[in-house]
């Protein structure tokens, strides 16, 4: 499966690094520290991951609506 979700297995939170980091083939650890590095600069990091937690399905229904 190669489209964007949030994974069932791996979440800390909501599974949203998670789900990024299996898409582009990265480490979950490394997408959570340069999550939680952004967070340092000014901008809206925490309504964009928010705003992703709300609009990225979870694997469940990712299946189900690709099959």
């Amino acid at each position: 499966m190669n489209g964007l979700y949030r994974p069932r297995h791996g979440r800390i939170i909501a599974g949203v690094c998670a789900g990024l980091a299996q898409r582009f083939g990265m480490a979950p650890w490394t997408v959570r520290l340069l999550a939680l590095l952004s967070c340092l600069l000014p901008g809206p990091q925490f309504v964009v991951y928010l705003v992703l937690w709300v609009m990225l399905p979870s694997e469940d229904r990712y299946v189900a609506r690709t099959h």
